[in-house]
């Protein structure tokens, strides 16, 4: 079973930036798709972004412009930029591969 580590959260104001990475074990990083979740208090948990072993991304409406999903396959290891951040992106931020899930690294914005 691969273990997901992610980092890179805290606290930031509204209009900065955060980078979170998510640290895999195992080698099936570079032949799985990776995707980043969030769930904000009180909220069911959505989806995010994805990247493909071939690049290929996939963002949510609400961050689609503000953030960038990639991955270091050499590295094993998936990364989420996010620019421009907003009160509403406060949550805990997830990475998934398969069915394994990471314990989550809290991102809060203050307006």
């Amino acid at each position: 079973q691969v273990q997901l580590v992610e980092s890179g959260g805290g606290l930031v104001q509204s209009g900065g930036s955060l980078r979170l990475s998510c640290a895999t074990s195992g080698s099936i990083f570079r032949f799985n798709t990776m995707a980043w979740y969030r769930q904000a208090p009180g909220k069911q948990r959505e989806f995010v972004a994805h990247i493909s072993p071939d690049g290929s991304t996939n963002y949510a409406d609400s961050v689609k412009g503000r953030f960038t999903i990639s991955r270091d396959n050499a590295k094993n290891t998936g990364y989420l930029l996010m620019d421009s951040l907003k009160p509403e992106d406060t949550a805990v931020y997830y990475c998934t591969i398969r069915t394994a899930w990471g314990q989550g690294t809290q991102v809060t914005v203050s307006s």
